[in-house]
């Protein structure tokens, strides 16, 4: 029992938590960063699609050759190479055989591997696949030593650390991932313009970003769409490996006669669902978010053809398109993070680095290959001098071979030949001795030599070697060639319209005229009309009128809550004057407890004055009181147990302010400070238990007119009750209104 205990002692470790915590978090992080997420710079590819592509060569699933089921390679990778979930392993390899994925597809799909609209590929014992020729070219020099191999998880097997590459395939189907703490972006590009640039760098080795550029002028999606980032902020990022690039769907307008037109999407930007599309397109109809949208329609067969209905022939088709690509995935970002493992360590790189270091990833796949290939030809040289030598003394070996006890070690002594060119002529069959075969040797030979003084050559010189890359690239781009369907260009540039769109919508929105009701109770209506006697307006039992104020549809209506938030609502979006309307609390997040004091049109740069119950306040922008958020945007500071009294238009040059003492106090307006937001200054000075009754702005050139019932009174010696801002004033003049505010 004691041995146990004392073995079971030496499998302890004893350290802080923490510091195991962060060695096995940091191994990890680690390992997650180099075997899952980031693409290796040299072949583009992370380890599983790497395994992938390994797995169906062994399987001799050549593009020329018949299709396996997807489940005998993802379990021959998952049981050879990578021993992680099926699942994993058969989703990307699904989205390597999805061309609108991944630009130039690896794998080639019989089945159903999932499309656009966003459904999933059939299950993998349905799915058959082989690979592509593109797959191919990078696999291509396996077999001839180009790329070093490890060992496999289980070290009964070996793979490739890396491919050969024959094509620039990490800028071609870009990748994307997130590792602890790091992340990789990089959007596919079009192969022929990438080799285009690669071989411009080997000509001319110090070309700059923007020189490259003049032939990558930007990403090339499998999707298509237009690009409307612009070209400096397109080599900021090329340049620094990070930025974004703005795309949008390629559209054009249908022209259906008598003046009706339709816009026919037929383009998406990429990784955009397009059945998610329509059904944002769909809810932005039915939540009155895009008012100048009438329908939505899907017509789409093999090919992308969405039908976009304009709400009237008069609108503009560009200002629709802008006020939707504000609103819905017609308009996306692709961001830009080429962080790469460079010499297996996670690097930010531009696309000049990155071209450098997989032509340099080229260049020893080269020089690699062509070793491989001059040790071949050696040892067959070496083979054919034997040969050679055997015929110039074909009797003697016959001879020697009948009578010689051990007649190979007859001829290395006799022949001077090495062990393995004295049994390769052992071994030689009776029809290879005439004469024939001896001319076809020579010849032979001496195409040998002459491969192999060249490959010589290649390898002492730098020079030749690029040459050499150069060369294979170049028949790598005939695969890719611009004029065919796979090697075109599918994304365009375009500059997108400036087009101060708030304006074009408010001109291209039917102006009719409405007046806004608000009762007691918050419920809101718009009725139609202005001039309406809203003193017959009808209201649920126990409610009553509380704020009423004439707009047009195409204004935005501000409502100032007691808390001091300000909420606005566009008034197209009001409900409807019939019945009663909605409460207000269905639309914006207004607490029970919290009354609406004031409701007015938006007009900009108007100034208003707002003032607590309390005595503070100031002046502001109505500008300031726009918000989107439903709830609301917090204006005016209110301490707690007190609440927003007044929000008037500051049209005037005098302010008179009274409590509910009945004093007044007259002072010049400019001595209110004009803020964007806070509590405010001290209006009027108040003893405890006193408030701010009212306040008025007014124009000293007209004088202080009031209030009383029905009528308006004049105050002529107004003058007398002037003082200072903060004053506590005097008692009002005889006649002011027994209500003890200026509106009577």
């Amino acid at each position: 029992m004691s041995d146990l205990i004392d073995a079971e002692d030496e499998r302890i470790k004893n350290e802080p938590l923490s510091e195991a915590l962060t060695k096995r978090y940091l191994a990890y992080a680690l390992s997650t960063i180099t075997s899952r997420a980031l693409p290796d710079v040299r072949d583009g590819l992370k380890p599983v699609q790497r395994r992938i592509l390994y797995g169906m060569r062994e399987l001799r699933l050549n593009p020329d050759g018949g299709y396996r089921k997807c489940a005998k390679v993802v379990g021959e990778v998952m049981g050879n190479y990578h021993p992680h979930g099926d699942a994993s392993i058969y989703d990307t390899m699904v989205r390597l055989a999805q061309d609108f994925s991944v630009r130039y597809p690896l794998v080639d799909g019989q089945g159903n591997f999932g499309n656009i609209d966003g459904d999933s590929a059939a299950a993998m014992r349905y799915t058959e696949s082989r690979m592509t020729e593109a797959a191919k070219l990078l696999l291509e020099g396996l077999d001839e030593n180009a790329v070093d191999f490890k060992q496999t998880y289980d070290e009964n097997d070996k793979e490739p650390a890396v491919l050969p590459a024959g094509f620039p395939n990490l800028l071609a189907n870009g990748a994307t991932g997130i590792a602890v703490g790091m992340a990789t972006s990089i959007p596919p590009h079009n192969v022929a313009e990438v080799i285009g640039a690669a071989l411009r760098l080997i000509e001319r080795p110090s070309a700059s970003t923007e020189e490259l550029m003049e032939i990558v002028p930007g990403p090339d999606f499998p999707t298509g769409g237009v690009i409307v980032e612009p070209k400096a902020s397109i080599l900021n990022a090329y340049e620094t490996g990070r930025g974004s690039f703005r795309m949008r769907a390629h559209h054009h307008v249908e022209d259906l006669g008598r003046g009706q037109w339709q816009i026919i999407v037929t383009e998406i930007p990429y990784q955009v669902q397009k059945s998610r599309l329509i059904e944002k397109l769909a809810e932005l109809i039915e939540t009155k978010k895009a008012p100048l949208l009438a329908d939505i329609r899907d017509e789409s067969a093999e090919d992308i053809r969405l039908v976009i209905e304009p709400k009237s022939r008069t609108v503009d088709s560009e200002i629709l398109m802008e006020s939707l690509y504000r609103v819905c995935d017609l308009e996306t970002r692709f961001s830009l993070n080429m962080n790469v493992l460079h010499h297996g360590t996670p690097t930010v790189m531009g696309l000049r680095d990155v071209l450098k270091a997989y032509l340099e990833h080229r260049r020893n796949v080269v020089t690699r290959r062509a070793q491989f290939r001059l040790d071949k030809i050696e040892k067959r040289l070496h083979l054919l001098d034997g040969f050679l030598i055997a015929y110039l003394n074909i009797d003697e070996i016959i001879r020697i071979i009948r009578e010689e006890d051990d007649p190979k070690l007859e001829l290395i002594n006799r022949f001077a030949l090495s062990e393995i060119q004295a049994e390769a002529v052992l071994n030689l069959r009776l029809r290879a001795l005439r004469k024939l075969e001896e001319l076809e040797i020579r010849k032979e030979h001496e195409s040998l030599s002459d491969e192999r003084d060249t490959i010589i050559k290649m390898l002492g010189s730098e020079a030749r070697q690029w040459t050499q890359v150069k060369k294979q690239l170049l028949v790598a781009r005939t695969s890719f060639a611009p004029d065919t369907a796979l090697g075109r260009r599918r994304s365009e540039f375009k500059s997108a319209p400036v087009i101060d769109l708030d304006a074009a919508l408010e001109a291209s929105q039917p102006k009719e005229p409405i007046t806004v009701v608000l009762s007691e109770k918050g419920w809101i209506r718009a009725m139609k009309g202005h001039g309406l006697d809203v003193r017959s307006t009808k209201f649920k039992e126990g409610d009553s009128l509380h704020l009423v104020e004439e707009m047009f549809t195409i204004d935005k209506l501000i409502l100032m809550a007691s808390d001091g938030r300000a909420f606005t609502m566009p008034c197209d979006k009001l409900p409807s004057g019939r019945g009663h309307g909605e409460p207000i609390r269905l639309s914006i997040d207004l607490e029970d407890s919290v009354d609406i004091v004031s409701l007015f049109k938006l007009v900009a740069n108007r100034k208003r004055l707002v003032a607590s119950n309390a005595g503070y306040g100031f002046r502001l922008s109505e500008n300031e009181l726009e918000s989107n958020r439903k709830a609301g945007k917090s204006v005016v500071t209110i301490p707690q147990g007190q609440q927003l009294k007044i929000c008037d238009v500051a049209d005037g040059d005098c302010i008179g302010v009274i409590g509910t003492n009945r004093k007044l106090l007259i002072y010049p307006l400019d001595e209110l400070p004009e803020m964007a937001r806070g509590k405010g200054v001290k209006l009027q000075s108040y003893n405890k238990g006193i408030e701010l009754a009212d306040l008025i702005v007014f124009d000293s050139e007209h004088g202080l007119v009031v209030k009383t019932g029905d009528r308006h009174r004049l105050f002529p010696d107004w003058k007398d009750w002037q003082g200072k801002r903060a004053q506590a004033g005097r008692m009002a003049p005889r006649g002011f209104p027994r209500s003890g505010t200026f509106k009577g």
